[in-house]
């Protein structure tokens, strides 16, 4: 079943899944590209170093090797001498480490940059577990990587073994040579060993960076059920989705019910449009829209208002024009206030009539709705409800 899991997996990783795997500190790094970097480095410092280092070391060796009566006699300055010069050698070779460290680390970073997370650290009993870590012991990437340390060790072996062979009989030449002499050839040898170390580190690492990278986004690979997974985990399920938006229309449609009981008056055609209009004497300004909708919800609306006797007109091009051009808790367009402010004053003296104030109005008047705020004189209102 793992083998097919794995052979599943054939599609590239997500943006997300190489988010997260950075996160859990999972990052292309190629050891040999850090060790190659930490010897050049080395290298170059020590090259640069070497004429003031020549004469410091002579001169370093020259004090140490040089005896008298009372040094020999005194047990404890022997001692002394030594750390002096252990001391003193112990802070010429930390700054060579401290850089070839810090080349190491900026090498390392060089191929998955740099990243943060404390997730490695954390306990996971789960890796005590010798059954859950022998598949990853036996595994493709695991033998690979075995196998190419073996071959750097072999080969950096034989490539040692080799140039020492060859520069033995110099080595031993250096011991009849005088001290600067002897010092700056043997640095010249070690030196030279070195640079070949440092090449042939430079051929692993040309062919390990490519490699660290493919079995890095080989790992990561994702199955055509994986992507789907993390579709739905981004988008959300669907139903749920869907259920949520219902929720929310019909609290929305509530709140506009709630609010049609407060209205002056609703404005509706014969079946599919009502929109309910608030007029505030007080703050001035224009009518505003507290409730509107269309088909079975301007139904809803024309029963609450009945019940909360709201009057209920019928304007079917006024009521048109506000459900498609009005938003709701906002004043009407400025284009329908003339159209809004006749049926207004036709409510008012309706109420005024019924209170036995004035005459009875007749029928409402044709009012000034602009054509082109009518949705059935829009190109692209074919079919919509008369």
């Amino acid at each position: 079943m793992a083998d097919q899991g794995a052979q599943d997996r054939n599609l590239p990783a997500s943006p997300r899944k190489l988010q997260k795997a950075r996160e859990d500190g999972q990052l292309p790094r190629s050891r040999d590209l850090g060790h190659f970097g930490a010897v050049a480095a080395g290298i170059a410092l020590l090259a640069v170093m070497a004429p003031s280092a020549l004469g410091w070391l002579t001169a370093l060796l020259q004090r140490g090797l040089r005896f008298d009566a009372q040094t020999l006699s005194t047990t404890a300055s022997m001692g002394e001498r030594f750390g002096s010069f252990g001391g003193q050698f112990l802070w010429a070779v930390l700054p060579v480490g401290a850089v070839t460290i810090l080349v190491a680390m900026a090498t390392g970073f060089a191929i998955g940059g740099w990243n943060f997370t404390t997730k490695p650290l954390m306990p996971n009993f789960g890796k005590l577990n010798p059954l859950t870590g022998l598949p990853k012991l036996l595994s493709a990437d695991r033998l690979i990587d075995t196998l190419r340390s073996c071959l750097l060790a072999l080969v950096l072996g034989t490539v040692g073994a080799f140039y020492l062979a060859r520069q033995m009989p110099a080595f031993a030449a250096t011991l009849e040579l005088p001290l600067p002499a002897a010092i700056a050839q043997a640095g010249s040898d070690v030196m030279f060993g070195l640079l070949l170390l440092a090449l042939t580190l430079a051929g692993f690492a040309v062919v390990d960076v490519p490699l660290q990278r493919f079995q890095h986004a080989k790992r990561l690979k994702m199955s055509h059920q994986e992507v789907k997974q993390e579709h739905k985990e981004q988008e959300g399920n669907v139903e749920v989705k869907s259920k949520v938006k219902a929720r929310m229309r019909e609290m929305a449609n509530r709140r506009m019910l709630a609010a049609v009981p407060k209205a002056d008056l609703v404005v509706m055609n014969p079946t599919h449009y009502a929109v309910a209009l608030k007029y505030d004497e007080d703050k001035g300004g224009a009518p505003r829209v507290v409730a509107k909708g269309a088909d079975l919800m301007a139904m809803r609306i024309r029963d609450t208002a009945r019940a909360a006797e709201v009057p209920v007109l019928q304007a079917a091009v006024l009521a048109r024009a506000l459900y498609a051009h009005a938003e709701l808790d906002r004043e009407v367009p400025v284009a329908l206030y003339g159209a809004v402010a006749q049926v207004l004053a036709y409510v008012y003296q309706l109420r005024a009539a019924l209170a036995g104030q004035v005459p009875m109005p007749g029928a409402l008047p044709e009012l000034p709705v602009p054509a082109e705020l009518d949705p059935h004189n829009q190109p692209n209102a074919a079919g919509a409800a008369a």
